[in-house]
């Protein structure tokens, strides 16, 4: 696989409609020209692209053989395990990297431990406009692989909790770290939220019980996103559509997929706008940081590619060309809409801004300008070399 068709896919994809309208978002702020998104169409938007790729991915999912359902699941089962890893090696990264406390260090962890939606979409679209099939139950990829981020903080900031991290997020070794407070001679010593921990309470006291309800509430979130339901949703109704043959499902696909290109179009600029005002957030990050943004990507998408490769291998699955390139952007992707409202219920210690400031400013702008085009090259090249 010649290299020059890499640079010609990157070049190429600089001019398409999708891109330019991120740019022009990108430049809205920097140009300080006086214009705000209005938050619900925002709103609307992503709930359209939502239940559009659902939608698609449902009546895909109808005419799949039943034979293949065990592969598929298989593969399923590998992306989980996949982005578990990669949380896990962005943790160890971040951590040789320095600059962060260790409860940051987690929360980015997490964030490119899940996936992009956007990202996702975006991908669909090139992936459409170049005539590349991919297989449809990615969407239901899409969905499965949020997750990991998800669980992953949740054990990550139980750890720095159980090492000694205060209620501001320092670990002891950190600066601006607040000891325990202790509470009078020969009594037990309280965090600084001013929970006290008197030694006579019953196993089950009030602030245990508080906390695994806290834990309730933040499974509830990650099993009850407001998105995730929304996909998995219209991926169910198109999956039950499409088994009713294409009489029931083609006045739908009028709205469902022709209006896609337009509505991603308006979400993109949208999120060039919030990815060009995040760009200020990492000034305080360090250079380390601004460097794990832009390679963490092509570090897992790579990685992806070739799990995909090894999977299709080992089990003698069939993928279609673009199933590549959609595995890639969901383990090159990093997640700005669910792990952060996990974030707020399970570890509100973590930096709000620095995650996102990755995983928009720098992942999220990287991959729809040059990941996507350079992705396809080198799901090409891998097939190429007969990987």
């Amino acid at each position: 696989m010649p290299w020059h068709e890499v640079w010609d896919n990157v070049t190429h994809n600089l001019f398409k409609p999708l891109l330019l309208f991120f740019c022009l978002g990108f430049l809205i702020p920097i140009l300080k020209v006086r214009f705000e998104f209005p938050q619900p169409v925002f709103q609307g938007l992503t709930m359209y692209l939502l239940l559009a790729i659902g939608w698609h991915g449902g009546e895909q999912l109808a005419a799949i053989k039943p034979t293949n359902l065990g592969a598929i699941a298989g593969f399923m089962v590998v992306g989980l395990v996949l982005n578990f890893l990669i949380g896990g090696v962005a943790y160890l990264l971040l951590s040789l990297m320095g600059g962060l406390r260790r409860v940051d260090q987690a929360a980015v962890a997490a964030y490119y431990a899940s996936d992009s939606a956007g990202t996702f979409a975006t991908c669909v679209a090139v992936l459409t406009g170049l005539g590349i099939a991919f297989n449809g139950y990615m969407p239901v990829m899409l969905a499965v692989m949020v997750i990991p981020g998800c669980l992953l903080a949740m054990y990550l900031v139980a750890r720095l909790r159980s090492r000694g991290m205060d209620p501001a997020g320092n670990m002891p070794d950190e600066p601006d770290y607040s000891p325990p407070v202790p509470v009078g001679p020969g009594a037990a010593t309280r965090p600084a939220t001013g929970v006290s921990l008197n030694p006579v309470v019953p196993q089950h006291s009030w602030p245990d019980l508080e906390r695994q309800w806290s834990k309730v509430r933040v499974l509830k979130e990650v099993l009850v996103n407001p998105g995730l339901c929304l996909l998995i949703g219209a991926l169910i109704i198109g999956f039950v559509s499409g088994l009713q043959g294409q009489n029931v499902i083609h006045d739908h696909d009028t709205f469902f997929v022709s209006a896609f290109q337009g509505a991603l179009c308006l979400f993109l600029l949208e999120m060039g706008m919030t990815a060009s005002r995040r760009l200020q957030d990492l000034r305080s990050a360090g250079f380390g940081f601004i460097l794990f943004g832009l390679l963490a990507p092509n570090i897992f998408a790579v990685l992806g590619i070739i799990v995909a490769h090894g999977y299709a291998y080992f089990t003698n699955t069939e993928f279609k060309p673009g199933t590549y390139v959609l595995f890639a952007v969901l383990c090159g992707g990093a997640s700005y809409v669910t792990v952060p409202a996990v974030q707020r219920l399970a570890f509100p210690e973590a930096s709000p801004t620095l995650p996102l400031a990755a995983s928009l400013a720098l992942t999220f702008t990287y991959n729809v300008t040059v990941g996507i085009p350079l992705y396809i090259g080198i799901a090409r090249a891998v097939a190429w070399w007969g990987l």
